[in-house]
This record gives structure tokens, sequence and C-alpha cells, in this order.
């Protein structure tokens, strides 16, 4: 006698259901006939499961194939609206916002400047939300999950916040507790340079691997661990806060919970740039350097950081002379802390992440890989990152995705 295991066709069932969502996400429209090839059922089966997807909801039928002779076959893609979810990426004094289908397409963004005139922090991402979601054409309802990056670390275990000095207003001690108790929907709070990492992962230059690092340089200096493909936040939350770290020619930072100097961030963070250029002899405004407009996270532009940008646009323009100089020791600074990171992690890729970063661009690339090659036994690949336009949100939209579309794939629920 054939001992049976119950459950085990709708198991199947479940499976090739996902299995089909997924090709669905991955490769657009799709026949029935292309859907079986690529998924390994029969023609039948196949038919069976999208007339079963279609009942519920989560495939849609629409347009025909071309380029063949005889009559175009009927083509399926997944249902947009199937699920919405929505991203925060939460500054000082500015709370940008995107709303995305379960495609992953942006419908509607909202940016709510001022934050603090809504309230506390949960009438803040609620306003958020809400403009978000009527810019996309939906009320909050439809909302299925959130997800809100900020530059804080978020200790789930204890429910608390860490280093809430980074994000003024945000220092409620249940912030967790408040915002699942507020909103309807789940809610998730991760670090913003977290979330960063999440999206160049997910679509950007870190597609592909496993084990990669992020340092983002922008305010200030963070990073992010990728290991087997899951990110790594630390016992409290607190993995990546690297702009601390000690390194040589720098105040120890004694309580990091509250200091906003010393450390990495003294030796290559935005605010030493000018200095090297003075150092060099330059007068960056006189030599007619132009500001980075607009690449900075917050609503209004901090002139720090724009004009540290902007000697390095100009330096990785130059081959020689004092600018090159300002971007080799700028280099060498980076380096220097990264050589560090390397020799305990030895990720299988760096990634070069924020707005200093990017303002440097390939010519600081290739002079920070060539430092750290010098410095670290370990000598991983460094790419510059390829989300350009608010990755945290991009990273924050990303997460949301992925969990919510765990949850609407698995059809045995």
């Amino acid at each position: 006698m054939t001992n049976r295991v119950p459950g085990v066709p709708r198991v199947l069932r479940t499976l090739n259901d996902r299995a089909a969502l997924e090709l669905l996400l991955e490769q657009g429209p799709l026949s029935r006939a292309q859907i079986a090839r690529l998924s390994g059922l029969s023609k039948p089966t196949s038919s069976q499961m999208l007339a079963r997807l279609e009942d519920s909801g989560l495939v849609v039928a629409g347009g025909t194939s071309a380029g063949h002779p005889g009559p175009g076959a009927l083509l399926y893609t997944l249902n947009p609206a199937a699920a919405y979810v929505a991203g925060l990426d939460v500054t000082p004094g500015l709370i940008r916002t995107a709303v995305a289908d379960l495609t992953g397409r942006t419908i509607g963004t909202y940016e709510l400047t001022s934050p603090e005139a809504c309230g506390g922090e949960v009438d803040q991402v609620i306003a958020a939300v809400e403009g978000a979601a009527r810019a996309a054409g939906l009320t909050s309802d439809a909302i299925h999950r959130v997800v809100v990056g900020a530059p804080m670390a978020f200790d789930h275990r204890e429910g608390r916040l860490r280093y809430p000095s980074h994000l003024p207003g945000w220092q409620s001690p249940t912030l967790l507790r408040e915002l699942a108790a507020g909103l309807p929907m789940p809610v998730v709070c991760e670090n913003d340079v977290n979330l960063v990492a999440i999206a160049e992962g997910r679509t950007g230059a870190a597609r592909g691997y496993e084990d990669f690092f992020l340092l983002w340089n922008e305010e200030g200096i963070g990073a992010a661990m990728m290991f087997g493909g899951r990110l790594y936040r630390g016992r409290t939350g607190g993995a990546g806060e690297v702009g601390f770290m000690p390194v040589p020619g720098t105040p120890l930072v004694r309580n990091p919970e509250v200091a906003e100097t010393g450390g990495y961030q003294d030796l290559a963070g935005f605010q030493v740039v000018p200095e090297m250029a003075r150092r060099h002899g330059i007068d960056h405004v006189a030599d007619g350097a132009e500001p980075l407009a607009g690449t900075g996270r917050r609503g209004a532009a901090d002139p720090a950081l724009e004009e540290a940008m902007a000697i390095l646009r100009r330096a990785s323009a130059e081959a020689e002379g004092p600018y090159r100089k300002v971007l080799e020791e700028f280099a060498t600074a980076v380096a220097t802390g990264l050589s560090s990171i390397a020799g305990v992690l030895d990720p299988e890729l760096v990634v070069l992440s924020g707005g200093v970063f990017l303002a440097g661009g390939e010519p600081l690339r290739a002079l920070v890989e060539a430092e750290l090659a010098e410095l670290s036994a370990c000598q991983p690949p460094l790419v510059l990152a390829d989300i350009r336009e608010h990755p945290v949100l991009r990273g924050a939209l990303e997460c949301a995705l992925a969990t919510t579309r765990d949850e609407v794939f698995d059809t045995s629920r």
C-alpha cells in the first residue's frame, strides 16, 4: 500500500503558484505556454494554476503576443494592485515618502516639510503615508506595509532607539510600540544606511553578491553589512556605526550615544575636505567650483556638505595639481578606516555610497582601492553605488516589498 502524505498536493500547488508569480515578477507578461516551459509544468497544470491565480486577484490577463504567424497568445501579468507598500526616508526637517505597487513601480511620492508641525513621531509618519497615498490615488487603508528609514539604530530586541540625537524630535523610547499601535498596517523601522545596502543588493551595484559591505559618506559616515544575503544588524541594532571607530590622528569617542565628533568621521567625513583644500592653497570659490545642488538627503542644502562635494567633483576632473593632491589625501583617509573593516570582514565586495563618494566618482574610487591594496591584506573590489537618487527611500520600498510579496505569494494562507 502507498503511504499518502496529507497536504502534499496543497503544498505543491503553493510552490507552483509562487514559482509562476516569481516568473511574472522577473520577466513580465508571459503566455500559458511560456510559463509552462519556464516552470517545468505541463500545459494543463499551468492553465489550472493561472485560472486559480486570476480568480484570487494575483494575476491579470491582458494583451496578446505578436511577431509570429497565427493568433497571438493571451499574456498574463502580476496584478500590480494586489498590494501596495510605502517607504519613508526621515531626516531633520523633511520626510520623503513613496508608495509602490506589488511590481515595485513607484506610483506616488510626497515630501512632508516641517514634519514637527504635525505633532509627534507617529503623527508625522501618518501624515507622510497619507500624503503619498493621496499622490498615488489611494487611501492609506490600501497600504499593506510601511518601512521607515532613519539615521539611528533600532534595537528591536528591547524595543528602543539608539543614537536618537542623530534625529532631533525622534526621542521617544517607546517609538516602535507607538508606531505599531498608531497605524493600521505593519510598520518596520530600519537604519537608513541598512536600507541603502538592501537597495544596492536587490537592484544596484551589489546585485548577485551574498556578502558585501557598504560604506556611506554624506552627512555622516555609516556602514551596512550583508552576510549570506541577509542584513546583519548586530545584537542591539547598532552594527555599522563606524563613524566613531577609532582611527589614527583623531580623538577617541568616549560616549558614542551623544558624541558628534571624533573617530573615523573626523578623519574622512565631508567636513575634512575643505580643510584639506585650504592646506593645499585652494580657494575653491575663487576657482569657480559649482555646488552640487540637491544631492543631499536633507530638505535644505547643507553649505558645508555642498562645498565638500563641489571640491571633490572638481578634483575628480584633474589629473594633477592641488586638487589632485586633495583627492589623494582624502582617498588615504577613507582607506585608512576601510582597511580595518576589510581586515575583520574580508567581504566579497565594498560599495561606496552617498553624495561625498559619488562626487569624487571613479577617480576617487580607484585611489581608495589602490590605497586599500597597500594597507590591507584583504583586497576586496570597490565599486560605486548604482542608486543615486533617494537610495534610502528605494531601500525602504524594497524592504517592504520583499516581506509583502512573501505574504501575498503564499497562496496557502
